[in-house]
C-alpha cells in the first residue's frame, strides 16, 4: 500500500515535476500533487506517494525544514481530512 507524505510550506512558483523530483532522490515517487485554489493558484501544500514505506520514511527524516525553492518545507506523514 503507498503512504501518503503532507508537504506544507510550498513555494508558490514550485511545480508537481519539481516536487517529485525533489522527493525522487528517497525513492521512486509514485504521485506527487500540488493542492490549488479555483483559479488554479497554489496553496501552498500538497502529498507526495512513495511505494515503499522505508523510501517515505527516509524522506520524512531527511526532507522535512529543507529548503525548496524560496521555503523550507513541512513534511510529514499525511492525516485522513477531519470532517
Amino acid at each position: 500500500m503507498a503512504k501518503k507524505l503532507f508537504v506544507g510550506s510550498l513555494d508558490w512558483n514550485t511545480t508537481e515535476d519539481e516536487l517529485k523530483a525533489f522527493f525522487g532522490d528517497m525513492g521512486d515517487v509514485s504521485e506527487a500533487i500540488i493542492i490549488r485554489d479555483h483559479q488554479g493558484r497554489s496553496k501552498g501544500f500538497g502529498f507526495v506517494s512513495y511505494d515503499d514505506d522505508s523510501a517515505a520514511e527516509k524522506a520524512i527524516a531527511e526532507l522535512d525544514g529543507k529548503q525548496l525553492g524560496k521555503r523550507n518545507i513541512v513534511v510529514n506523514e499525511a492525516r485522513p481530512k477531519e470532517a
